[in-house]
């Protein structure tokens, strides 16, 4: 995944407002450049091909019982049961969902009464880890743009680790505020952006990334300047990073979801997304380990969560929360873990506005999460439970599957993450004041 080619594009606009810039080349790094990076043809990329994969590898992946099933679901109500019994539900039609499961919780599906039409092993997709994506950042090249943001842009930057993983590596959050650092207290309104809390989900690190290198690129515009003047952003691009490096570390995808937990019986893996204590583990989350939905032990059962956790509740300031994750194009917004709306109506018309407004810049469908099916111990619902937060799930592209799932390549780069700045951006608009839209 090492990046050996860099074309330079004469211009990328969002709004004539962003297109002034730093352009000293000196203090910035060049976000043109990173994304024409992924912007020219594959066939002009100078990319290395994937290291040669060794049989124990392969084995590893044929060891993998999980399967690519098709089940039919009338409503959310089932596809809820469907979550609870072990199925990763990724796609949802009329009728019908899609995701994976591994054989035991096959059993469990068609023991309680659902119909399974279609079965496809994991080990029957194409796993190859695609020569274009090489574009997208591992967690040493995202580590890298890091330190290169903080080591160009000391005025208004800091970076620091808010917490360790399972296995020791550091979750890295980049604070851009030009009046304090680290973790210095603010008493200005906050804004989070966080990724990569699912391990294949490797396109929102490259929107959370992107977005660093774009707001600190055009800090002297007027556009950013106000809100790098008047904010408290921090950004994670990796929130689950030794599940973003399992997924990649032999040069074949794993469709892994979870974090690296050693669970009983052997099984790997807790879904942080799942972990919140936001009426955890009820509707929507899985009680075996080797589900990949399971919620963990107990609530904050994962250093990851309790590192998001403490992070989150030593910053009352923070206002407004985006998650990033894959796929399916969708605006989600509280609450997950229960079918009904939002009580406070105020909130829920600030909820529904902010919503509407994200849609207009990505073209996404803007929707209660619940409205998929409901599932506990998310993120979004805690930090609103716990510090009231206006807090969204962004799913990003494609649509389907068949617009590559979770590994779309790196052509949709380019417009994903021009698309989201146009969202982000929107967000910080409104960070200093979100019930402003309800009034």
């Amino acid at each position: 995944m090492k990046k050996t080619l860099f074309a330079l594009v004469s211009c990328f606009l969002i709004s004539p407002a962003f297109a002034e810039g730093d352009k000293d080349p000196g203090t910035s790094l060049s976000f043109r450049q990173l994304l024409s990076r992924v912007a020219v043809s594959n066939s002009s990329l100078a990319l290395p091909e994937p290291a040669a994969i060794v049989v124990k590898d392969d084995l590893g992946l044929l060891a993998d019982d999980r399967s690519w099933i098709t089940v039919s679901a009338a409503d959310k109500f089932q596809r809820t049961r469907l979550l609870e019994l072990g199925l990763d539900i990724v796609e949802v039609d009329r009728g019908s969902v899609r995701g994976f499961a591994r054989e035991s919780a096959m059993r469990e599906i068609t023991d309680k009464g659902f119909r399974i039409d279609d079965k496809v092993s994991i080990y029957n997709f194409d796993k190859d880890f695609p020569a274009a994506d090489a574009a997208y950042h591992n967690l040493e090249e995202t580590m890298d743009v890091l330190r290169g943001l903080a080591a160009a842009h000391p005025e208004e930057t800091s970076l620091f680790s808010i917490g360790k993983s399972v296995e020791g590596r550091d979750i890295w959050a980049l604070r851009i505020n030009p009046a304090e650092k680290g973790e210095a207290p603010s008493a200005r309104p906050g804004a989070f952006f966080m990724a990569n809390h699912h391990a294949r989900e490797h396109l929102t690190n490259e929107v959370a990334l992107l977005f660093a290198v774009w707001l600190l690129e055009n800090k002297n515009s007027a556009e950013v300047r106000k809100y790098l003047d008047t904010l408290d952003i921090h950004i994670i691009p990796v929130s689950n990073p030794d599940g973003k490096a399992f997924d990649i570390a032999t040069g074949k995808y794993k469709w892994w979801r979870k974090n690296r937990s050693v669970n009983p019986g052997g099984t790997y893996g807790v879904d942080l997304n799942r972990n919140y204590d936001a009426r955890w583990c009820k509707a929507g989350a899985s009680t075996s380990p080797s589900a990949d939905t399971y919620c963990g032990p107990s609530a904050f059962s994962e250093p990851e969560t309790r590192a998001i956790r403490d992070f989150v509740l030593a910053r009352p300031n923070i206002k407004t929360l985006l998650s990033y994750h894959t796929y399916s194009e969708l605006i989600l917004y509280p609450w997950a873990g229960s079918a009904e709306p939002l009580e406070n109506k105020t909130d829920l018309k600030v909820f529904e506005t902010m919503a509407k407004q994200f849609a207009g810049f990505t073209g996404y469908v803007p929707q209660q999460s619940s409205d998929l099916y409901v599932a506990t111990g998310d993120t979004t619902d805690w930090a609103y439970m716990a510090r009231n937060i206006f807090a969204f799930t962004f799913e990003l592209t494609p649509k389907r599957w068949g617009g590559g799932g979770f590994y779309p390549g790196a052509g949709v780069i380019e417009k994903t993450v021009r698309d989201n700045i146009k969202a982000a951006m929107y967000m910080l608009s409104v960070t200093d004041d979100p019930y402003k839209l309800a009034r």
